[in-house]
């Protein structure tokens, strides 16, 4: 699908999944998720390798503060002052943190525009007590068969592009040739900034959170033309930002979710898994990325794998 505009509710109209899957349907793009592709995705482990692409959950994430913040985690029993039977001592901890703030899905009651979610969900469903439809627990089945690597980084030679770098189709395309890989109907497609190396490397939140290198509006119709069914960056926002129409913010976000239904996984870690995709060329995988099963809530945090 070649887009002609770079209107946003232009192009959402263009590659709108509205109904596609009947009008009650809450899921949106994992319906391509068939078993008959999660059967043929198992056949991409070869050698049982297994990838964490799931950032740590402590202190040291790359929330600066303000509407999101890094995890805290409390002891609310040690054992150290219990006194039982047989010499018996048990821990229980606790977290406190938003359901977004480390690596984690966006369900597609996260964002929506002139008061409609994907599929035509009322917007003011989403109310204190959360999401009404499209909640993250929707998805609670499990996001789980073929993975895709596009590492956008290593295919420029640097080892993170600059905030503000659009990841147009033509690249897309250029960078799956280079890898000798296709992307296809129901796909996990991953593609690597490098804007987790950036953080690893500078320790910086503010910098991490100022602005990333992602994809352009431009790349909604290739994708709908793929048929993808989740798409997942390295970087916190999986589109390019500052965004390409001055006045406008998260445009991308509101085609994907609200108009395709697209499941959107951010913050990931895709350093190891990359080095050994290069080192032998294969850059499929068997992908396993079930969210937690928050009712009503329109994020969750995730540990997805990339099992070879």
């Amino acid at each position: 699908m070649t887009t002609s505009t770079n209107d946003m509710r232009e192009l959402g109209a263009q590659v709108r999944n509205w109904g596609r899957w009947g009008d009650d349907d809450e899921r949106g793009t994992t319906n391509l998720i068939t078993p008959e592709r999660v059967a043929a995705a198992a056949g991409l482990i070869r050698t049982g390798e297994v990838f964490e692409l799931g950032i740590p959950l402590d202190a040291d994430g790359p929330q600066p503060g303000g509407t999101r913040i890094n995890p805290i985690r409390l002891m609310s029993e040690n054992g150290q002052e219990q006194v039982l039977p047989g010499g018996f001592k048990w821990a229980d901890d606790y977290v406190f943190m938003p359901l977004q703030a480390g690596s984690q899905y966006d369900s597609l009651s996260h964002v929506h525009y002139d008061g409609q979610l994907y599929n035509g969900h009322p917007g003011d469903g989403v109310t204190i007590k959360g999401a009404d439809k499209c909640g993250i627990h929707t998805q609670a089945k499990g996001i789980a068969g073929r993975g895709v690597l596009l590492d956008i980084a290593a295919h420029r030679g640097v080892d993170w592009l600059d905030a503000g770098e659009a990841i147009d189709p033509d690249e897309l395309d250029a960078v799956a040739q280079a890898q000798g890989v296709d992307v296809g109907p129901g796909d996990i497609l991953l593609f690597r900034t490098g804007w987790r190396a950036k953080f690893l490397a500078e320790h910086d939140p503010q910098s991490f959170m100022a602005g990333e290198p992602g994809l352009s509006l431009r790349s909604a119709g290739w994708l709908r033309d793929r048929d993808v069914a989740v798409v997942g960056s390295d970087n916190w926002a999986v589109e390019v930002l500052p965004g390409e129409n001055p006045g406008a913010v998260f445009e991308l976000h509101m085609v994907l979710i609200r108009d395709m239904g697209v499941t959107l996984a951010e913050m990931l870690d895709f350093e190891e898994l990359a080095a050994a995709c290069a080192d032998d060329g294969r850059y499929d995988f068997f992908f396993a990325g079930p969210p937690l099963k928050f009712t009503r809530g329109v994020g969750s945090p995730i540990n997805p794998l990339a099992i070879r």
